[in-house]
């Protein structure tokens, strides 16, 4: 802006020589000094995604989203890769994450994101999303929100996330989503909780065998299952798309709305608490996995029941056995014929 103010006043001069003029009436940035806190074990976990892209074979790019939990005191990392950054999603990686590290903390802390707050209000008090908020209450820990603009805020979240994209992705290698959180695991056991951390100078798994005694215990498994189920429709076919592949249920649920619930091999799919399918996870896109009798009992179009189940219905016949002289004779008597004519 100065340069076209001078310009406009017949400065022809380049910008270079414009800069060094005015350096020394720059106004030097304050500094500004921060207070470190540090926490007691199993009083905070600070959580937060991180976006990882690779290239596949045929020279596309993809993306995975890494999931990461730091518990303060200790340093101890969760680490987990999804393909979505939805709430269901999100949720999910808690639970698995505080079965990892053995426990609940007092309170998490997150940035801003929609999937924990929507809005502040005019006091400026957060508006939390409300899946988001009544999983927090039913598990039992508090959430708690960065100031805007103030990531240092959860500067240990940023560093674990900092130390998983420059120690752990750079090597990995994948063939499936399975197979690369599996590589996490034991990256996470034997690498990261290993290490001699920086700041407390000690192994992180050391100080989480202190840290747990005082992490509470989670609820029952029964208790979180609503929060790790997504909702699908079951399509005119009886298959439910989720993920890569295709999941079948009987035919009676098409047009229906049911839950899929996933872990790392299986894929159930669920009305209520009535469970409708359990399949393989699919390993290849597009991949259909079909139910026993997914199509049993379906009409044909006009009304008829499907061939699958005429074919019960066709009465047994006994087919009479015969000697094989009978079958001879009536062989030479052909040749009889034949010669005759």
């Amino acid at each position: 802006m100065l340069l076209r103010e001078l310009r406009a006043r017949g400065y022809t001069g380049q910008i270079s020589i414009l800069k060094d003029y005015v350096q020394p009436f720059r106004q030097r940035l304050a500094v500004v000094a921060t207070e470190r806190y540090e926490t007691e074990p199993g009083e905070q976990a600070q959580v937060d995604f991180g976006l990882f892209r690779y290239a596949r074979p045929d020279g596309t790019t993809r993306q995975v989203y890494g999931f990461v939990l730091v518990l303060s005191w200790s340093r101890a990392l969760y680490v987990e890769f999804v393909r979505r950054a939805d709430l269901p999603t999100f949720l999910g990686c808690h639970v698995r994450a505080f079965e990892a590290l053995g426990g609940l903390p007092q309170r998490c802390w997150y940035d801003n994101t929609k999937l924990v707050v929507l809005t502040r209000d005019e006091a400026g008090q957060p508006v939390f999303t409300p899946g988001f908020l009544d999983f927090a209450l039913r598990v039992g820990f508090e959430p708690r929100l960065c100031q805007p603009y103030r990531p240092q805020t959860k500067g240990r979240v940023e560093s674990g996330i900092k130390y998983v994209r420059g120690n752990f992705w750079p090597g990995a290698r994948f063939v499936d989503d399975a197979d690369l959180n599996e590589q996490a695991r034991t990256w996470v056991a034997e690498v990261a909780n290993q290490r001699l951390h920086g700041t407390t100078h000690e192994r992180p798994a050391d100080r989480l065998a202190v840290e747990q005694v005082a992490l509470r215990p989670l609820p029952e498994r029964n208790r979180l299952t609503p929060f790790l189920r997504e909702t699908r429709t079951v399509g005119r076919d009886g298959y439910v798309q989720w993920e890569r592949g295709w999941y079948g249920v009987t035919w009676t649920h098409a047009g229906q709305v049911v839950e899929v619930q996933a872990d790392a091999e299986t894929v159930q799919l669920w009305a209520g608490s009535e469970r409708l399918a359990v399949h393989p996870r699919a390993t290849r896109p597009g991949q259909r996995l079909t139910a026993p009798g997914q199509w049993a009992g379906l009409p044909t179009a006009d009304g008829r029941p499907r061939r699958e189940a005429l074919a019960s219905q066709v009465p047994t016949v006994e087919v009479q056995q015969r000697s094989l002289a009978i079958y001879e004779e009536l062989v030479g008597r052909t040749g009889g014929l034949e010669a005759a004519r």
